[in-house]
């Protein structure tokens, strides 16, 4: 089983569940060509036509197998007898789609296997079917908390003790205990551990102007953004403000962002605002909503043209779109200098905030990543200081609280640049939000850093910044 090459794809037997299949596509996708789980998953059951509990079948497969793809592996490696890496690529992803099942869900253990040997006589060859039915029985043999203590046994240290239990990258659990640290909250790591491998429920905006919360009739008000609901479940598109695009499915945090923008202080008719990297687009048409509402005019850019094309998208619903620029954020200073009253940059970052969500990218992304993005963070944002008029506010906000990518890029740019004070983003989003946001020891360094775990949202860092008049 060396060559992790797939074998021949013969005609899928019919007796495969079709949400087993399209769950495995995605994750094959995910591994094979870095898709997007939630972009690609939407797409395959609206052409499924799956009725609502295959549909639910489908996601609970495909994002579970995702998030604890890590434990995953070691259950398999010590069920086989050999290192995943001698696994061919996709009868590991099969064998990660049946221990999801027989590990973390009420699942038939026969049904689980028999489909199992099903998918991996469509991916593999015919030896590996005999293969995946003896690993996958082998599971079956022990209760999933004897595999627990199994994989646990020998862990080096604490961080890979929970690296492995909660299926994160050791890295990544350690970038974690970093950031809470800073807080004084390293003991509320395992908490936001556990809360990356839990399903979001589903957040909505209501734009200001076009739709109001009462409108999203079945949800519940959310708790911190006034312009929030949030459900349980169900297809978003079935409310008529969603179908129309006068309401957005967007987390609560990225909201709050942009909010944390748009109200810092009244608007003045006439003020030019600017979104730096706004693909694609979520922020951009909720700040479009607040600047019609209060006689603002917003700019919209994005360096890639498939991006701002989204963001066109995104913005249509207006009478009027904001203008949408295809330009590289870290030129936007030196072409636009002081042209911009409120500039929000949501920066490309590692998405370490948003694991709920993008389960895989916790396997994508290397520490490496982190050293690159916080280059091109440091420089677009040192370009948006440039392009912001004297007396004008600037959003410097990541989906990470990877302190590299979020504090350290703020701190090294302000020890550059002259004239750019740290505002009060805890106390102007304490004016914002319909309750106080429990922060730790980072509400004294003027920033908001959210969390999965203590506020429901996406562990966004939200640092707002002024220039002098």
């Amino acid at each position: 089983m060396s060559d992790r090459r797939a074998g021949p794809r013969r005609e899928a037997p019919a007796r495969v569940q079709p949400a087993r299949r399209i769950a495995l596509e995605v994750i094959m996708a995910v591994r094979e060509s870095d898709a997007y789980a939630n972009l690609l998953l939407p797409v395959k059951l609206e052409r499924a036509r799956l009725g609502p509990q295959d549909a639910a079948l489908a996601t609970e497969l495909t994002y579970g197998t995702l998030r604890q793809q890590g434990y995953y592996d070691a259950v398999i490696a010590l069920a086989a007898g050999r290192p995943t890496d001698e696994i061919d690529s996709p009868i590991l992803d099969v064998l990660r789609l049946g221990a999801h099942q027989l590990l973390s869900m009420r699942v038939a253990q026969h049904a689980a296997v028999d489909e199992a040997v099903s998918l991996a006589r469509e991916v593999g060859s015919r030896s590996a079917t005999g293969f995946v039915n003896g690993v996958l029985r082998t599971i079956t043999r022990s209760e999933p908390a004897e595999w627990r203590e199994r994989v646990m046994a020998d862990p080096r240290s604490k961080d890979e003790r929970l690296s492995l239990e909660h299926s994160h990258p050791v890295w990544i659990v350690r970038a974690f205990r970093q950031a809470l640290a800073a807080e004084g909250r390293e003991d509320e790591l395992e908490d936001l551990l556990v809360a990356d491998n839990f399903a979001p429920r589903v957040s909505l905006v209501a734009l200001p102007g076009l739709a109001t919360v009462s409108e999203i009739r079945g949800a519940q008000k959310a708790k911190y953004s006034p312009v929030a609901a949030v459900s349980d479940g169900g297809d978003p598109a079935l409310w008529p403000a969603v179908h129309e695009g006068r309401a957005r499915v967007q987390d609560e945090g990225s909201q709050l962002a942009a909010l944390a923008l748009s109200r810092a202080r009244p608007i003045v008719p006439g003020e030019r605002w600017l979104d730096l990297c706004a693909g694609p687009g979520g922020k951009a048409a909720l700040l479009a909503a607040e600047a019609h509402e209060g006689g603002a005019t917003l700019v919209a850019n994005e360096i890639t043209p498939t991006r701002a094309e989204l963001v066109r998208t995104a913005l249509s619903v207006f009478r009027d779109p904001p203008q949408v620029l295809v330009q590289d954020g870290t030129l936007i200073g030196d072409q636009l200098p002081a042209q911009f009253d409120r500039i929000l940059i949501d920066a490309p970052c590692t998405g370490l905030g948003a694991l709920r969500r993008r389960p895989e990218a916790r396997w994508r992304k290397q520490p490496r990543d982190v050293a690159e993005l916080a280059g091109l963070q440091t420089a677009l944002l040192e370009s948006g200081l440039k392009a912001l008029k004297p007396g004008g506010i600037l959003a410097y906000v990541t989906c990470s609280p990877h302190l590299a990518e979020s504090k350290v890029v703020v701190e090294t740019v302000l020890n550059r640049v002259t004239g750019v004070t740290r505002m009060d983003t805890p106390g102007v989003l304490a004016d914002v939000t319909k309750r106080r946001l429990e922060l730790g020891e980072s509400a004294t360094d003027g920033h908001v850093q959210l969390w999965p775990h203590r506020h429901g949202t996406d562990a966004m860092f939200i640092c707002l910044l002024r220039r002098a008049d």
